[in-house]
């Protein structure tokens, strides 16, 4: 229970250890799995519908989150996360959609800022919003991770 003299707050936490060395592990595995989905429909869309880099990859994001969700609840996070699909696939849609939109936003801003191949830029940047973002929302929002027993 977080308390201020003006609100009262109260926060849910997991009890598992946020930097599991097997989670995180099992996590980027999924995550390469889902990204080369991603990146595939995004190279596709680039090279073959002429969209602009920043919005095939908010768009290949959508083919990457499905690839990824079905890894991270089936294998990644299988035996420690409680919740049902439902639940899970409404809270993965939310920090996926948000995700997404990160990804494109940085992706641009990095287009803009230095002159680098745009495969090259995009994996930089699903690198740090993975690592910094989307593992920790994965961990203590998404799936919910319970501690073992």
């Amino acid at each position: 229970m977080i308390a201020t003299p003006h609100c009262e707050l109260t926060v849910t936490r997991s009890r598992a250890a946020l930097l599991d060395r097997r989670l995180v592990a099992r996590h980027q595995i999924a995550a390469a799995i889902g990204t080369g989905a991603d990146f595939s429909m995004m190279v596709a869309l680039v090279e073959l519908v002429d969209l602009a880099p920043p919005v095939a990859a908010v768009l290949s994001a959508l083919i990457g989150g499905i690839v990824n969700f079905g890894l991270s609840r089936a294998w990644a996070f299988r035996q420690r996360h409680r919740g049902t699909v439902g639940s899970q696939a409404l809270r993965y849609a939310v920090v996926s959609s948000c995700g997404a939109v990160l990804n494109g936003a940085l992706l641009a801003l990095l287009l803009v800022a230095i002159k680098v191949p745009y495969p090259l830029a995009r994996a930089a940047v699903a690198l740090v919003v993975g690592l910094l973002y989307t593992y920790p929302l994965h961990t203590r929002f998404v799936f919910r991770v319970e501690a073992n027993e």
